[in-house]
């Protein structure tokens, strides 16, 4: 044996404590290693690849869908009308109500796109809160693992986030007014379920539903096409998931 070696191997003996340690370090290991392919990149490497890439994917997503018409022009999930007012909104077109309903559309797609604005920190703080069991799992899990990760950790503090930003934004840009018009046109209509002018909750729901949607185009880009994996870091590892 090396002196060196020696010297370390004796070094261990001697202090019971960090045996000890030195045990529960590597059952630790075994157990986090335990689910990756013989020669991968290592858990240290996969969890800093992984919070590459969802920040990545993320914060871009964010970005777009905060510029103007980042839901209004995207047709995957522009804002429309709640379920229980379509009816209304056929109804109110027939009857010449267009630039009404045109009206209210856009300034629901503002107020989603004003939201977008404040995703980026929460995302942000989901990311550094991984784990390495975290990173596994979604390196190893389905092509939208790291969109559900993101639904279940960051969807309650998006809420209540977006929730003020959005009722502020619908207020600043007339959306309140302009549906309000539309369910106060409409509900004069006899013979008719009336329908609910709140608009709150339907559009902060569906912003954090247009981001979500959007992060899933993300990740399926990083997964499915190395061109997207901007580091050498993400490209290693993620190619451990492509041999899968």
């Amino acid at each position: 044996m090396h002196r060196k070696s020696l010297i370390t191997f004796l070094a261990i003996i001697i202090s019971t404590s960090s045996f000890a340690q030195l045990g529960k370090l590597v059952d630790r290991a075994k157990s986090t290693v335990s689910t990756l392919p013989t020669g991968s990149a290592n858990p240290t490497e996969i969890a800093a690849a992984l919070k590459q890439a969802l920040e990545l994917g993320a914060t871009k997503s964010a970005d777009l869908l905060s510029q103007e018409n980042g839901f209004f022009g995207n047709q995957a999930i522009k804002v429309l009308f709640p379920p229980e007012a379509v009816k209304a909104e056929a109804t109110l077109r027939k009857l010449g109500f267009n630039k009404m309903c045109d009206d209210a559309i856009l300034s629901l797609n503002r107020a989603a796109e004003d939201a977008a604005k404040e995703a980026k920190p929460i995302f942000v703080s989901a990311v550094k809160n991984m784990t390495v069991k975290d990173a596994t799992s979604i390196l190893m899990g389905s092509k939208d693992a790291a969109t559900n990760y993101f639904k279940q950790t960051t969807t309650d503090s998006l809420t209540n986030v977006f929730a003020p930003v959005v009722q502020k934004s619908l207020d600043k840009v007339g959306a309140t007014q302009y549906y309000s018009d539309v369910a106060t046109r409409y509900n004069k209509v006899p013979m008719i379920a009336k329908i609910n002018p709140d608009l709150k909750a339907y559009v902060t729901q569906k912003a954090i539903d247009g981001l979500f949607m959007q992060i899933a185009a993300e990740e399926l880009k990083i997964r499915e096409n190395s061109a997207f994996r901007t580091t050498e870091l993400m490209r290693k590892v993620f190619a451990i998931a492509d041999k899968k």
